[in-house]
C-alpha cells in the first residue's frame, strides 16, 4: 500500500510539473496572441483566458507527453517552454505588424498620415492602420481564432518537444525570414494605395507643367483623400480576406521558414 501511494504521489508530481510547463508555453503565446493578448484586455481576463486555454489543450496532449526530465531543473525547463511560446506567439503577432505596416504605408502614400487614431493602440498610428488592425483581428476572431490556436498549441509539441532547448541558429534563421515576410506582406497589402499615389503624383506633375500658375495642390488634395477613402472601401474586403488566409497558413505551420 505504501509503495502504491508513493507511486501515485510520483505520478501526481510528474503530471503537475507537466501541466506547469504547458501553462508556461500557453501563457507566453497568450502574451502576443492577437485579440486575446492586447493591452486593452484586462490582465485578470488574460490570465483567465490563459488558464482556460490550458484546460483545453492539456487533455489533448497529456497522453502523448513524456514526463519532465528530472536531470534538469524545473525552472530551466519553464524558461525553455516560455521561449517556445514566445516563438509561436511572435509568428502570429508579426501578422498584425504586417497590417499596421500596410496601414502606415497607405497613409503616407495618400496624405492621410496626419490623421491619428486614439485610445486603440499604445503608440499613435494613422487611422488607416488602426482600422485595418481592428478589422483584421475581428475577422480572425470571428473565423475561429481560438479554436485554431488551441490546435496549434497541441500540435506544437510535435515540433518543439516538452522541455527540450531550441537551437539558436534555427531561431535566428526563422526570425529573419519571418520579419522579412511580414514586411513583404505589408507592402503587398498597401500596393493599391501606393499605385494610386504614384498615378496621382504623375498627373499632378503633368498638370503643373501645363498650367504653372494653377494651384494644383488645392485641387489635388481633396481628390487624393476622396480616392483613398473610396479605394479603402473597395479594396479592404479583398485585403483582409487575403491576410486572413495568410494567417491561417501561419497557424498551420508557424515555424516554417518563408521562401
Amino acid at each position: 500500500m505504501i509503495e502504491g501511494l508513493a507511486r501515485l504521489t510520483d505520478m501526481a508530481e510528474s503530471g503537475l510539473a507537466s501541466f506547469v510547463l504547458v501553462f508556461m508555453r500557453i501563457g507566453a503565446v497568450m502574451f502576443l496572441l492577437p485579440g486575446f493578448g492586447d493591452n486593452s484586455i484586462p490582465q485578470r481576463v488574460r490570465l483567465a483566458l490563459t488558464f482556460a486555454f490550458a484546460l483545453v489543450v492539456w487533455p489533448m496532449i497529456a497522453p502523448t507527453l513524456d514526463p519532465p526530465s528530472p536531470e534538469r531543473p524545473l525552472f530551466f525547463q519553464m524558461i525553455i517552454e516560455a521561449c517556445a511560446g514566445l516563438l509561436l506567439g511572435l509568428s502570429l503577432r508579426l501578422m498584425i505588424f504586417a497590417l499596421q505596416f500596410a496601414g502606415s504605408v497607405a497613409a503616407q502614400s495618400t496624405s492621410l498620415a496626419q490623421i491619428f487614431g486614439s485610445g486603440v493602440a499604445p503608440d499613435p498610428m494613422p487611422a488607416i492602420g488602426n482600422l485595418m488592425m481592428l478589422a483584421g483581428v475581428a475577422l480572425a476572431v470571428t473565423t475561429g481564432l481560438h479554436v485554431k490556436v488551441a490546435i496549434l498549441l497541441a500540435r506544437s509539441y510535435e515540433i518543439l518537444p516538452l522541455g527540450l532547448p531550441i537551437p539558436s541558429q534555427d531561431v535566428a534563421t526563422w526570425g529573419t525570414a519571418r520579419v522579412g515576410a511580414a514586411f513583404a506582406l505589408g507592402f503587398s497589402l498597401a500596393a493599391p494605395f501606393v499605385l494610386t499615389a504614384f498615378a496621382y503624383n504623375v498627373a499632378l506633375g503633368a498638370i503643373n507643367r501645363a498650367m504653372p500658375t494653377l494651384m494644383v495642390a488645392f485641387i489635388g488634395a481633396p481628390a487624393i483623400v476622396g480616392a483613398s477613402i473610396l479605394l479603402l472601401l473597395l479594396a479592404s474586403p479583398l485585403m483582409l480576406t487575403f491576410w486572413n488566409a495568410r494567417l491561417d497558413d501561419v497557424i498551420m505551420n508557424p515555424l516554417a521558414v518563408p521562401r
